[in-house]
């Protein structure tokens, strides 16, 4: 019994009810002046022809989703959406539902009306009077049986205010819901969402991480080295690769505060000088060789090729030390080409290095390109072919 009542406990019940009250007042206040049941169908007609107003299916978007599922600003499904009607489509199913919501309206108010007409005519007939007017239902006699049975009628009202509730929403979230093409639209960009937050990581794992490693690197070569000149030059170097560090979390969070900002300020291939000269003063003796037109690469390309260049001179630092780097990079007519070679230590293979070469070679499969990693000939590779175009 309780859970029976239960829906008249909730708010949304009776704003669903005067949801479809509203559909009906004014073509009710139309057919009370003129009196001729024609005007329903001038009402249908003209509910069609402003079904074909783009802006009102921002009107009906609010009204029901405020009225009907009672939250202002929706779902994170998007059950109601608040964009103009974009195509015919759009439109067809907005008058579908102009004409629904009248008809549903009409219906569902005339039964409570008349439900309720029922319900006092039992209770008349019941006490020995007379019977209301209007009742299309006639009750006859005077039995005071009746008011046994004028319950019933409000029961059936109340029904039918809680039935077409449903049923008005769920027409709703149909018609007034987001078409296919909105919903793609969607999803597409919920994925550049995805696709944008997993870059933003793996841009400060590789920065963060290149700062720590250059630090640490940097402050234990001085520590060792016990030269006042050497350690300022460390010191100098673990400054840069901080600044660097801090300048790119600043520009990640401020991505992250205003998202729908484009991304700007991103280091490219023009910069690699940067991180050369790090790896330098690192104690990593860097041979470094830059062939074609390096300022014509593409913007995506050239700022993973960066990454790429970062990733595998800290993977240097952090595993094999100061050693000999060959670093070259090579624009040719549609590939960029970056190959970085170093001795490993020892002869073996590293063994931390996993996180950081997924991370090239998915860096390269993102741009359609291609990286290995691993040993060549005694040394450590990366050799990446990123597709211009």
């Amino acid at each position: 019994m309780v859970r029976m009542l239960g829906p008249f406990a909730r708010a949304v019940t009776y704003t669903r009810w005067l949801h479809l009250c509203m559909a009906i007042v004014w073509p009710a206040m139309w057919l009370f002046v003129d009196e001729a049941w024609w005007t329903v169908g001038t009402a249908t007609v003209l509910l069609g022809l402003a079904g074909l107003v783009p802006a009102m299916r921002v009107v009906e978007g609010f009204q029901a989703r405020l009225l009907l599922t009672g939250r202002r600003n929706g779902s994170d499904r998007a059950e109601i959406v608040l964009t103009p009607s974009a195509t015919w489509g759009d439109r067809g199913r907005l008058v579908v539902w102009l004409q629904a919501r009248l008809f549903l309206g009409t219906v569902a108010s005339h039964l409570c009306v008349q439900l309720l007409l029922l319900a006092v005519d039992l209770v008349s007939t019941a006490l020995g009077g007379e019977r209301a007017g209007g009742a299309w239902l006639s009750v006859g006699g005077h039995h005071r049986w009746h008011a046994l049975l004028a319950p019933l009628p409000l029961v059936l009202a109340a029904v039918v205010v809680v039935g077409s509730g449903h049923l008005i929403t769920a027409i709703a979230l149909r018609l007034l819901g987001p078409s296919p093409a909105e919903r793609l639209a969607a999803l597409e960009e919920r994925t550049e969402q995805l696709l944008e937050r997993t870059r933003i990581a793996r841009e400060l794992h590789d920065s963060i991480g290149h700062a720590l490693t250059v630090a640490v690197v940097q402050a234990g070569a001085a520590r060792a080295a016990g030269d006042p000149a050497f350690t300022d030059r460390a010191l100098g170097a673990i400054e840069e690769a901080g600044r660097a560090a801090l300048e790119d979390l600043e520009r990640v969070l401020g991505v992250l505060r205003e998202s729908e900002k484009p991304v700007s300020g991103r280091p490219t291939l023009a910069d690699a000088g940067r991180l050369l000269e790090s790896a330098r003063v690192s104690g990593a003796k860097v041979d470094a060789e830059v062939t074609g037109p390096v300022e014509t690469v593409p913007g995506p390309v050239s700022r993973e090729g960066y990454r790429i260049l970062q990733e595998s001179l800290t993977n240097v630092l952090r595993h094999a030390g100061a050693v000999p780097v060959r670093v070259r990079v090579h624009v040719a007519e549609d590939t960029l080409v970056l190959a970085i070679r170093n001795p490993l230590p020892g002869g073996t293979p590293g063994s931390g290095r996993g996180s950081g070469l997924r991370g090239i070679r998915e860096r390269a499969a993102l741009l359609g390109g291609r990286a290995r990693t691993g040993p060549a000939d005694g040394d450590w590779q990366v050799h990446a072919e990123l597709p211009l175009s």
